[in-house]
């Protein structure tokens, strides 16, 4: 019988064979897992393609059929991201082909903490995906079911405090995009929070760039601008995969405040990358922006394509909430088309479907803005009635609609009333409608963002100003035709300057500007290529400007003067106001306590003999110019001036008695900003003054005076500038004198902080594409506007005896900036300059004649008694005008400097 150790049951061994199938598997799982980690760390640096190829390849790597929890965890995972990258390249329901097959699993496992995390990262991803589509409320659903499963997760072996971040991330874009900035503010905080503990600076650096969509959803620009700044020099560093994306973003901000072609050149520069890269949903959304870009400036046919574009994109992605925002980007550019007599596909029942659309995807806004195109399209039918009822059916708009929204509202009110006969709520409408303007543009920073919002209120405000030009009939007329002018034009020029925010790194990208323009200078005087040069002077200038922007809010607003203010501060002066808001040019007077209103004709032939006048006087600037030449020029250009003088002012013009003896205030518009007045035979040896309204005057009169220094700045490369400089240190010959080497950027804005009187003479160049990079050369590059709209206590009274530096760029909303401008907002009280190219030896007379007739009392009276002969008179509030009016009639062709501001 057998022994008792052969009865006992045989011990049981590992199989070889099923230990290796082990090891296989948890490597096998291992290795996919690695893929999985690389392939998300690839779709949140924007590549989505390589992520694609490392899910694949994870995929492929684990073992089919297997029923180890590892291998059935990383399966489902790389499932589940594989669906949103699927998602933003392809059609969104080939994404949740693989998010089905991913929930297959999990509820196929176990109860527990990995089912718990699993289930919540399947909701995190169905939610993503929805979002990205423009399903927003269904979103914000699943991601509220999502978090908490998250946080239950977090505790245990499965939790992922880096999922649960980005879930706090998305549902706060989620937010955003349902206009909840409250909710949205916090979870971006508890992002924040999770990626600041755990040490991820992507995430954290994307949560601050969500800061800034709320920001903006504030309507809090600057403050927008400064957080995407912040998140887009951390992607720089961390994936510039993603700044495409805050491009897109910063874009859109820019677009809120008016500045389309600031807004087009960061879309400009996104646009390629996303399209190599293949991101469809923010290629198509860059496309959406873009749009809106061209038809703020005035590009119907680029704003339509780019929107059926993007409509394009929408489509195959199956976003289809997107595709009807891109669809009304389309409508509003054709609504404009047709309203300016263009033909049009535009219709009302076109607007009505879309805003129907428009609402079942749950975006009212936009429902309402369609709904408000309908509006305006069924007027231009004479369709009053039914227009009047899609207005009714318009809601209120939300405390958080943005300003265009609520100007177009406004402005669909004042047409049905208009249409109606009902002058009175027109007027009720633009004046409530330019208050909210103003509310928005008090939150601005910087010039050039306070100038760009006059744009979303141009409509609105140029129907106010027709209505009462065209009823008006009595003096009484003429006076509310003024008060209507001051509430539409040049609302930049009526804050009082705050002192700037000191900030290095500005100062920093504007030294580099200056340094790079400098460059470029001298590689074209040696013939060489600047191409590489002029790309680095974009950057910098757009660097410059976004720095600009946030550093603080630009000023105080103080109110807009009345009609009755304007009358009481200009004393014996005569005000010329000109405005036309429609085919004809108008002016009003004011003169003796009386308004007068004047009709001058069709506008544009004035504005074309102005636009003649200025080339001619361009063409005849250079000093040695040949005497043929000379008197040809000279004619076409008298020619001109006699035919502007004839239709101003003369027999159907302002008559000149109303101004015989007195000083001129004139406040031009437009095309009438290149004038020099005081050329016109009408003006000649007159004291003008010309300011962009009448509450840019009144606050130019009322600066405070100052007892600083008198400053003379010569820069380099001017043939006749010893001469002048010579003469002008005789007449202030306590002046502080920056010459040569000593005349750096630096040095002359120091002086200039707190100074009586500055006069530079240097080579000017007016930028018409952005006229804050307007420039005057000194010994170390240029000094830009940019640079002294910020001094602390700027000079009372600046002479810039240069070339162009009276231009201004006309901005949309006809609001005036360039140099000169950015002087007279800053706060300085008189700002001389030329409005065209000047020669050298031109300026050198004009300005040595000027300085004499405003400063000199006679050659005995010793220096303390011409320093306080000139502070007196200067502090009058006429002299400087009187002196400038005297220097330019000697040769009024060749001298077209203007004063502007006060004098």
């Amino acid at each position: 019988m057998p022994s008792a150790r052969s009865r006992r049951a045989p011990r049981s061994r590992p199989d070889r064979s099923s230990l290796a199938n082990g090891d296989a598997i948890a490597a096998s799982v291992e290795a996919a897992a690695a893929l999985r980690v690389r392939a998300v760390e690839e779709a949140a640096a924007a590549r989505p393609a390589p992520a694609m190829q490392l899910l694949r390849r994870a995929l492929r790597t684990l073992p089919v059929d297997s029923d180890d929890l590892g291998a059935i965890t990383v399966r489902t995972k790389t499932l589940l991201t594989m669906a949103y990258v699927q998602a933003e390249t392809g059609p969104i329901t080939e994404g949740l082909v693989h998010l089905g097959t991913a929930r297959s699993l999990v509820g196929g496992m176990a109860d527990g903490q990995h089912k718990l995390y699993l289930l919540g990262f399947a909701h995190h991803q169905h939610a993503l995906i929805l979002l990205r589509a423009g399903r927003i409320a269904e979103s914000v659903e699943l991601f509220d079911q999502a978090i908490p499963l998250l946080e239950e997760a977090l505790g245990g072996p499965a939790g992922d405090p880096e999922l649960l971040a980005r879930a706090y991330m998305n549902r706060c874009l989620a937010h955003i995009s349902g206009g909840r900035p409250g909710p949205a503010e916090r979870d971006a905080r508890a992002c924040m929070a999770l990626a600041a503990e755990h040490g991820f600076p992507l995430i954290g650096a994307k949560a601050e760039g969500n800061l800034g969509e709320i920001a903006q959803l504030r309507g809090a620009i600057p403050e927008a601008l400064r957080y995407f700044e912040g998140a887009e020099r951390a992607f720089r560093e961390l994936a510039p995969g993603l700044v495409p994306r805050t491009k897109i973003d910063q874009a859109r901000s820019l677009l809120a405040a008016g500045l389309a072609d600031e807004a087009a050149r960061h879309l400009d520069e996104a646009l390629p990358e996303l399209r190599e890269h293949r991101i469809g949903q923010d290629l198509a959304e860059a496309e959406v922006a873009r749009a809106a870009a061209a038809l703020l400036a005035g590009d119907l046919t680029l704003a339509k394509q780019l929107a059926t574009s993007a409509r394009s994109h929408f489509v195959k992605r199956g976003s289809e909430p997107w595709a009807e925002v891109a669809a009304l980007t389309r409508l509003r550019a054709e609504v404009e088309a047709a309203l300016a007599g263009v033909d049009s596909t535009a219709t009302p029942a076109r607007a009505v479907a879309l805003a129907e659309r428009l609402a079942e995807a749950g975006l009212t806004d936009e429902a309402a803005t369609a709904t408000m195109l309908a509006v305006r399209l069924a007027l231009r039918r004479r369709g009053v009635d039914a227009a009047e009822e899609l207005l009714e059916q318009v809601p209120a708009p939300s405390r958080i609609a943005p300003i265009d929204h609520r100007m177009l509202l406004r402005l669909c009110r004042a047409e049905v009333a208009l249409a109606h006969g009902q002058s009175r709520r027109v007027l009720a409408q633009a004046k409530a409608g330019l208050t909210e303007l103003g509310a928005a543009r008090d939150k601005m920073g910087g010039l050039d963002l306070v100038c760009g919002t006059a744009i979303h209120g141009f409509e609105l405000g140029r129907l106010a100003v027709k209505l009462v030009l065209d009823n008006a009939r009595t003096d009484a007329d003429g006076r509310r035709l003024l008060d209507w002018q001051e509430r539409t034009r040049a609302q930049i020029y009526r804050y009082e300057p705050q002192p700037a925010i000191d900030d290095p790194e500005l100062a920093t990208a504007v030294a580099d500007l200056r340094a790079v323009m400098r460059t470029v200078q001298q590689y074209r005087l040696e013939r060489r290529s600047t191409a590489h040069l002029e790309r680095r002077i974009t950057m910098l200038q757009r660097e410059v400007s976004r720095l600009g922007w946030h550093t603080s809010h630009w000023g105080k607003p103080r109110p807009v003067c009345s009609a009755a203010e304007v009358i009481d501060r200009l004393g014996d002066r005569t005000l010329i106001s000109f405005a036309g808001p429609g085919e004809d040019l108008a002016a009003v007077v004011v003169s003796g306590g009386r308004t007068r209103l004047f009709r001058l004709g069709r506008q544009e032939q004035v504005l074309e003999v102005a636009r003649q006048l200025h080339a001619d006087l361009d063409a005849l600037a250079p000093d040695d110019l040949i005497e043929p030449l000379v008197n040809a020029v000279s004619r076409s250009a008298l020619n001109r001036i006699e035919l502007l003088d004839r239709w101003l002012f003369g027999p159907d013009g302002i008559p000149t008695e109303l101004f015989a003896d007195s000083e001129l205030v004139i406040v031009p518009f437009g095309g009438l900003y290149s004038v020099p007045w005081e050329s016109l035979p009408t003006l000649r040896g007159r004291a003008v003054s010309v300011a962009p309204s009448a509450t840019a005057w009144v606050g130019a009169a009322e600066a405070p005076g100052t007892d600083g220094r008198v400053v003379l700045v010569c820069g380099p490369d001017l043939p006749e500038s010893v001469s002048e400089l010579d003469q002008l240190t005789a007449v202030y010959p306590d002046a502080v004198v920056l010459q040569g080497a000593e005349a750096t950027t630096a040095a002359v804005l120091s002086a200039m902080d707190g100074a009586k009187l500055v006069h530079i003479a240097a080579h000017g160049t007016h930028e018409p594409a952005n006229a804050l990079f307007s420039r005057l050369e000194l010994a170390d590059g240029g000094l830009i506007a940019h640079e002294v709209a910020r001094l602390h206590r700027p000079p009372e009274h600046i002479v810039l005896a240069a070339c162009e530096l009276a231009l201004s760029h006309i901005r949309p909303g006809d609001e005036p900036l360039g140099f000169a401008g950015a002087m007279l907002a800053s706060g300085s009280r008189t700002v001389v300059a030329a409005v065209n190219r000047v020669g050298h030896r031109s300026a050198a007379l004009t300005m040595t004649d000027y300085h004499r007739r405003l400063a000199s009392t006679s050659a005995a009276v010793d220096i303390a008694e011409t320093m306080a002969e000139y502070h007196r008179r200067l502090a009058s509030g006429t002299r400087p005008a009187r002196a400038l009016a005297e220097a330019t009639a000697a040769d009024p062709l060749r001298r077209p400097f203007i004063l502007l501001g006060a004098g």
